[in-house]
């Protein structure tokens, strides 16, 4: 059933002619949708949330290229796809998420550096756009402004190859995070043919696999080895607990490793468990308890710390362990054991294909 508030919000959203405005819809949608989190199943709150995220990344980019106009450097100069990554490209954006972005063009016929211009321009205006609509920029520098996110077609597939061929650490981060991509307006066939190169070099450089597997152990679930949960020891958040890095990054990198090997190319983790259920890669008890202890995660980590400073809103991801019901904290237990068990089937058919 349709939420009325969020039918009118998406309304205003796609109609809002400045930036001002946009932030001022922003703000009422942070308000109605907290207000929901408490009640709203996890998946339908999910999908509602980032519902209202698109709708204004879309217009933040629709304003920029309005305002492009306005100084007259015309319309793009050829098609485009403005790529969300990391909660964005999943899919799953808390309340407060920052800007991951990149853009692919198409390949011009002439004048490469006049419509590289353009679109760096365009980029600027974006990310300010949504800076001032209260996204944070990435602190890893994974924005549409910075030029190595900014490509070609033809420029982004050599930069792939590169990747793939240097597995240095920062290489298969990236990796990681062109595989989480999504494109949020624009020309989808673009990105289409940009995960084509991705997975025909994944195919032809299998000795990646192994990088990716280290990058995706890296993050361990916060349950300790007699079953407690690790809290945090030190400073303001003492006490708390780490979801975003302490269940819902292991869980969601672990699915994305089994997902990349089979060429998988659905980002929300959810949409790719059922996918590896189909390729046989999970059994069906697998997949639904997966994603059940998922759906906890999902919930918590919506439950986590948020902050607000300077205009952006903003969350350490840390949930004090007092919000947490006796029932919570054994489901939060048993969830954490499965998310223990699927690293290590992760890590085992990760390591019986390099063998």
């Amino acid at each position: 059933m349709d939420d009325p508030v969020q039918v009118q919000l998406l309304k205003q959203i796609g109609e809002a002619d400045h930036v001002e405005g946009l932030r001022s819809l922003r703000d009422q949608a942070h308000e109605h949708m907290e207000a929901l989190l408490p009640d709203r199943p996890v998946e339908q709150f999910n999908e509602q949330l980032n519902e209202v995220h698109d709708a204004l990344i879309r217009r933040s980019i629709h304003l920029a290229e309005a305002e492009m106009a306005r100084m007259g450097k015309g319309s793009p100069p050829v098609p485009y796809a403005y790529l969300l990554f990391g909660s964005g490209g999943r899919k799953e954006q808390t309340l407060s998420s920052d800007q991951d972005s990149g853009i692919v063009y198409e390949d011009p016929a002439s004048d490469s550096p006049e419509v590289q211009q353009y679109f760096m321009e365009l980029c600027e205006l974006v990310v300010s756009n949504l800076q001032k609509t209260g996204y944070p920029l990435c602190e890893g520098n994974v924005l549409s402004s910075n030029p190595e996110w900014c490509l070609s077609l033809s420029a982004w597939s050599g930069k792939l190859e590169h990747w793939f061929n240097e597995p240095a650490w920062e290489s298969v981060r990236y990796l990681l995070i062109v595989a989480d991509a999504r494109c949020v307006y624009g020309d989808e066939a673009l990105l289409a043919e940009l995960k084509d190169s991705y997975f025909t070099d994944m195919l032809e450089t299998p000795v990646i696999l192994k990088r990716m597997l280290e990058n995706t152990m890296r993050h361990k679930v916060l349950l300790g080895f007699f079953g407690q949960l690790l809290k945090e020891q030190y400073g303001e958040d003492t006490g708390s607990l780490d979801i975003k890095y302490g269940a819902y990054i292991p869980m969601v990198n672990a699915i994305r490793l089994l997902s990349i090997q089979v060429g998988i190319r659905e980002t929300a983790t959810l949409d790719r468990i059922k996918r590896l259920e189909e390729a046989s890669r999970l059994t069906a008890q697998e997949a639904r308890s997966y994603e059940q202890a998922f759906r906890l995660f999902l919930r918590l980590r919506l439950m986590t710390t948020e902050q607000y400073s300077d205009g952006l809103y903003a969350n350490n991801g840390k949930l004090s362990s007092r919000k947490l019901t006796r029932e919570m904290t054994d489901e939060l237990k048993s969830s954490l054991r499965l998310g223990k068990k699927l690293q290590r089937a992760v890590f085992k058919q990760t390591m019986g294909r390099l063998t």
